[in-house]
């Protein structure tokens, strides 16, 4: 579900959050509109409202693992682990984790890919979060439920900063609820904002000089 369709219609925090994302046209390949969070990051109140809405949401569903995907979930999980009082868990690709792991592999357009976790670092019965920074077809966050629920976790629920529009039709992965914050910015709406910025700076000076 969208935040915006779950009791926070009209919030201005969702704008900001939304504004705050860059889109960078044809990276890492022609014909994709990278969404591009380090905007966001740079972005104080911005990346506040970010943390403070998933806190809300979560701080009394008694979670004890907010399991963050490599590499852009482990920017936003620490600060939501932190204020609910959970543990944050790396899901990270091979070869990262320097301790015993655990493996699930999954699907991508052109080949596959994998996930590991610490043995021992999420408990059976355990309540988990498990957050990214985007879904597109959901295969990465499939993945990484498979990994909690192989050690007997509860995944709780998956909760991303942006989903692609299509998300809203299947609003479950394995049966996990899915919880997103915005759409990804279109390059109109950057083309837009940013002349609606030099617009205000224009009127600036103009009442300053």
């Amino acid at each position: 579900m969208f935040a915006a369709e779950n009791g926070l219609k009209g919030d201005p925090r969702l704008q900001a959050i939304s504004e705050a994302i860059r889109v960078v046209p044809h990276f890492p390949k022609p014909g994709i509109m990278f969404q591009d969070i380090t905007t966001l990051l740079l972005d104080p109140e911005a990346f506040k409202h970010t943390i403070d809405i998933f806190v809300d949401r979560y701080r009394d569903m008694n979670i004890s693992v907010v399991a963050g995907v490599e590499a852009r979930g482990f920017m936003f999980g620490p600060p939501i682990a932190l204020a609910i009082g959970a543990k944050f868990v790396p899901l990270r690709k091979p070869r990262k984790l320097p301790g015993e792991v655990i493996s699930e592999s999954y699907e991508l357009e052109y080949g596959t890919d994998c996930l590991e976790m610490h043995v021992g670092a999420v408990q059976p019965g355990e309540r988990a979060l498990i957050i990214d920074d985007l879904v597109a077809t959901g295969g990465t966050l499939c993945a990484a439920i498979g990994l909690l629920e192989r050690v007997g976790a509860e995944v709780v629920e998956c909760a991303c900063v942006i989903g692609l529009p299509e998300v809203k039709e299947k609003f479950k992965l394995r049966g996990t609820p899915l919880y997103v914050l915005v759409e990804p910015r279109q390059l109109e709406d950057c083309r837009l904002r940013s002349k609606m910025d030099m617009r205000r700076e224009a009127d600036e000076f103009a009442l300053t000089s």
